[in-house]
Formats: structure tokens, C-alpha cells, sequence
């Protein structure tokens, strides 16, 4: 591979997943060439791989859509989320920096306790309130201690085509029951895959590195976008708002996990649209190819 070419690469970690697919779909259509990179091809907590991967490929961008992403599970398996989602991002930022090579890593909303009304600033504390967000918050850290080329991009609330989300979720439920209770006092950014990845593209041609927060625009509850979803697909069942506390799970969840996107617009040009636009493309798709 000649330098020219070598300035166009991008190797995608993750790969198979949600995120990584989206990621790996709009770098192919900007004509980037693309080392897409599964778990099963490349295991992020394997630091000799990870060296071994970047060496061969010579990317001049490397986007981490690696994770640990099971909140509940992480609360019994500290030690998994750790090293994927701390440790495999402190091997990525090593093998990077030896090599000058950028690294796009995605963090998430939870590295925040949820404990204040407004959005989240990049810089504001960060002080996770579960197992997960803890490894997440680690992550973070090692990124911001030894790469010194990074994006460092929280978003929330994520869904798209080919991995688990909430509104798949919903609109399973809603075709086996006839009512549905959904939490309405936990506060967030829905955030679609295609979006995000339209987002990172351009952020990585602007050189600016640092932190970013980047959702779809608009703040709801877990209710609000129930209701959204059962709206936009034409479904109608009985949906019952219901309190946090009535329904508790292995890890706490943030309150309040709305993230503020400033200075997202001022770097990229622009803000991802409504979340409410994000979702009726996303039931578009899937009632299209259903």
C-alpha cells in the first residue's frame, strides 16, 4: 500500500456490532478503504494483537466500537467489563500513539451519576454510579493519558440496525401483550447508529481532537420514547408510565443522563436531527424490510 492510499484507511473495531456496522457502512461510502475488524478477528484485550492488527494495517484511523455493553451483567462481571472496556481501550491508545495513528474511541452517558437537572458538559465531573459505567469511566482515562490524537465521543440511548435496542424491544412486546409499563422518570438522548456514524466521519476530517457528546438532539424519558415508537409504527396498546424504584435491576441507572452536545456545531457545522426524526427513519426501515 502506497502513503497515498494509507491516509484513507480507517480499521473499525467492533465491527460486528450495532455501532460498528453503521461506522464500517459510511467511511465505505465516503471511500475510505475499511479494515473492519469483529471481535472474533481482533480481541481488544489482547495487547500483542492489538499492536500486531495496527502494525499490519497501517490505518490512519482507528475507531474503537469495541464494548462491553451489558449494564446488569458488569454489576457480577467486573472483571469482563474492565478489560474490554478499560483495559482494550488503554491497548488501543498504545498501539496508536506508537504508530501516530488517530483513535475515535465511543464512551457513553453513564460515565455521568445523573445527579443534575441540566445536560452533562464534556468536562462536567464524571462519577459513575454502576459497575459498568465505572469500566467505561476507566476507559476514558487511559484515552486521555496516553493518546495524545483522540476523539473521545460520548453518545446514549443507541439504536440502529443489527445489534439489541430499545425500540426492537417495544415493538416486540407490544405484539405479545396487551399493555406495556415503561420507566418515565430516567431522562436521556435517543441516539440512532446512522446518525452517529454520519457524525464521526466528519468529525475525524476536522483534525479537532478532544471530547465530544454526540446524540440525536431532543431529550425523553424510556416512556416517551415507548410511546413515540408505538405511535410511529401504528400500534396500539396500553402504556403505563411507571417510577424507577417499581422495577429494580442488578445496576443503578442515572436520573438524568442527558448529554449537552456544545461544541459539537461549532467543529462539525452542524447538530444531528430530533431523535423523533432519528426514530421515524429507523421504523421506516424496518417495516420496509420486515
Amino acid at each position: 500500500m502506497g502513503d497515498g492510499e494509507s491516509l484513507k484507511t480507517v480499521l473499525v473495531t467492533g465491527a460486528g456490532g450495532m455501532l460498528g456496522r453503521a461506522v464500517v457502512c459510511e467511511f465505505q461510502r465516503r471511500g475510505w478503504q475499511v479494515v473492519p475488524l469483529a471481535h472474533r478477528e481482533l480481541d481488544i484485550t489482547d495487547l500483542q494483537a492489538v499492536r500486531k492488527a495496527v502494525r499490519e494495517y497501517r490505518p490512519a484511523v482507528t475507531v474503537n466500537c469495541a464494548a462491553y455493553t451489558g449494564v446488569d451483567q458488569a454489576e457480577s462481571e467486573v472483571a469482563g467489563a474492565l478489560a474490554v472496556n478499560a483495559l482494550g481501550v488503554r491497548n488501543l491508545a498504545l498501539a496508536c500513539k506508537a504508530s501516530g495513528i488517530d483513535l475515535v474511541h465511543i464512551s457513553t452517558d453513564y460515565v455521568f451519576p445523573g445527579d443534575k437537572e441540566s445536560p452533562w458538559n464534556i468536562y462536567d465531573h464524571r462519577h459513575p454510579i454502576n459497575a459498568y459505567g465505572r469500566s467505561k469511566y476507566l476507559g476514558e482515562r487511559f484515552l486521555e493519558t496516553i493518546a495524545p490524537n483522540y476523539y473521545l465521543v460520548r453518545t446514549s440511548w443507541l439504536f440502529g440496525q443489527g445489534g439489541v435496542n430499545f425500540i426492537d424491544t417495544i415493538l416486540r412486546l407490544a405484539r405479545e401483550k396487551e399493555e406495556l409499563a415503561v420507566v418515565d422518570d430516567q431522562y436521556g438522548c435517543p441516539t440512532y447508529a446512522e446518525d452517529l456514524a454520519c457524525a464521526l466521519a466528519d468529525l475525524v476530517g476536522t483534525g479537532a481532537y478532544g471530547t465530544y457528546h454526540i446524540t440525536n438532539q431532543g431529550i425523553t424519558t424510556w416512556y416517551g420514547l415507548a410511546r413515540a415508537i408505538l405511535e410511529q409504527a401504528g400500534i396500539k396498546i396500553r402504556l403505563e408510565p411507571v417510577k424507577t424504584a417499581q422495577f429494580p435491576r442488578p445496576a443503578r441507572r442515572p436520573a438524568n443522563s442527558a448529554l449537552d452536545p456544545w461544541p459539537l456545531a461549532e467543529t462539525i457545522g452542524y447538530l444531528l436531527p430530533s431523535w423523533e426524526d432519528a426514530l421515524g427513519r429507523y421504523i421506516g426501515d424496518c417495516l420496509a424490510h420486515s
